[in-house]
């Protein structure tokens, strides 16, 4: 059975113990105590704040669902980083003491569940092919594990998720044979499994028995949009993904798109890149020429769409953050955001062009009765926490609303 509780990631704007309230006011059985820098902070937080947590939790008799250690903790600009299979040890210490605190916390708080997601594959792995990150992640998993005591109930979680080394709930669950602890299960997001599972009810039937635990989010279609260097260029598949091809000798890139094949650049192509550009463009059974679009003309300010562009950038591994952030402009561009859109819906870049935007539940077009349904008769028990990071601004309405619409179906029949 799925009991509902509510992350407070979603509710960064308001005091700590005030959210936790919030939660309760809504109707939500349960709360994840989600780590952020300004609100639940495990660096600023003595035994004192974390006893008055408990006071305020069991005064609101609201069950702390499980902490969740927050990708985005370090660095708001490059969330995720650095990561447990990130190369340098420095890095992969860092992030594994932020899963110890974790553990502390939970230990202090008497939660049972502490999560974390995998990380992403970055141009480091590139360079060093022949490091291996699955052996990084499942040694950094084993050194977190060491923290746990053998007296207590305390379960280490990995949440898949899109773009991810590990994405799909069958690495998860291949993860967890590898670390072999039965300290170490999986974290299954909903919308997560949507964005990368082409039967995701089905693949939430066959998780369910090893799962202890859920995000809920609801998700909408997209435009899969893949970035890639162009010496990496294995083929196209326009009917699954534009792409857009970077160029690493002058930084500009094509987009390889059967409506839209554009070069965007500082200057026009020399004969060298022309003859490279035709050539890609006529792999990809494109046989139009590409329009060129001077690089210093795109719009690169705030916008509306700022949200979207992030999110999407974020999930694209094996490039540096340097060069997802000079293909910004390019997306808003594509979206819009100073003229007409090419793209006209929200960019993805997921296994199956799900976007990865996380919308309150009943916004979006992820089947929640169905994946419920799945859940509970493949016998998964335990909390369902909603996670609506996207929509702080609002989030009374958010909390509200999905609570009105998970009740209604959260009960097996």
């Amino acid at each position: 059975m799925i009991q509902l509780s509510y992350s407070t990631f979603g509710l960064t704007n308001l005091p700590f113990l005030e959210a936790i309230d919030a939660v309760a006011r809504a109707g939500y059985a349960g709360v994840e105590l989600s780590f952020h820098r300004d609100q639940f902070n495990p660096f600023n937080l003595g035994e004192a704040d974390l006893d008055a947590v408990r006071a305020r939790l069991d005064a609101a008799r609201i069950v702390p669902a499980c902490v969740a250690t927050a990708s985005h903790f370090f660095t708001p600009s490059r969330p995720h980083e650095p990561s447990l299979l990130t190369l340098d040890v420095a890095g992969r210490k860092r992030r594994i003491d932020l899963v110890k605190r974790g553990i502390r916390v939970a230990r202090r708080l008497g939660v049972k569940l502490v999560t974390f997601g995998s990380g992403f594959l970055r141009d480091e792995h590139v360079r060093e092919a022949a490091a291996d990150p699955g052996e990084l992640l499942a040694d950094s998993i084993r050194e977190c594990l060491r923290e746990i005591r053998d007296d207590e109930d305390i379960t280490l979680l990995i949440e898949p998720e899109p773009g991810m080394y590990i994405e799909t709930l069958a690495q998860g669950l291949a993860l967890i044979r590898a670390v072999g602890s039965p300290r170490f299960a999986l974290h299954i997001d909903i919308c997560h499994a949507y964005c990368s599972e082409p039967d995701y009810t089905g693949a939430l039937a066959q998780a369910a028995p090893f799962a202890r635990y859920l995000h809920i989010s609801d998700a909408r279609e997209g435009r899969n949009l893949r970035i890639v260097r162009d010496d990496a260029v294995a083929g196209f598949d326009l009917d699954a993904a534009s792409t857009l091809v970077y160029f690493p000798e002058t930084a500009d890139y094509l987009l390889v798109d059967r409506r839209h094949p554009l070069y965007f650049a500082d200057r026009a192509p020399d004969p060298a890149r022309r003859r490279r550009i035709d050539a890609l463009l006529a792999q990809a059974g494109i046989d139009r020429p590409a329009g060129m679009v001077d690089y210093g003309s795109l719009y690169a300010g705030a916008s509306p769409l700022d949200d979207e562009i992030f999110t999407y950038l974020i999930s694209v591994p094996g490039l540096s953050f340097d060069v997802l952030e000079r293909a910004w402009p390019i997306v808003a561009h594509l979206r819009g955001v100073r003229g007409p859109a090419l793209f006209e819906r929200m960019v993805a870049n997921t296994r199956t062009g799900i976007v990865h935007f996380h919308e309150i539940p009943g916004e979006g077009t992820l089947d929640l009765a169905a994946s419920f349904d799945a859940l509970n008769a493949h016998g998964f028990d335990g909390f369902g926490s909603v996670e609506l990071y996207h929509h702080v601004e609002g989030w009374q309405q958010a909390l509200d609303d999905s609570y009105r619409h998970l009740a209604a179906i959260a009960q097996p029949a």
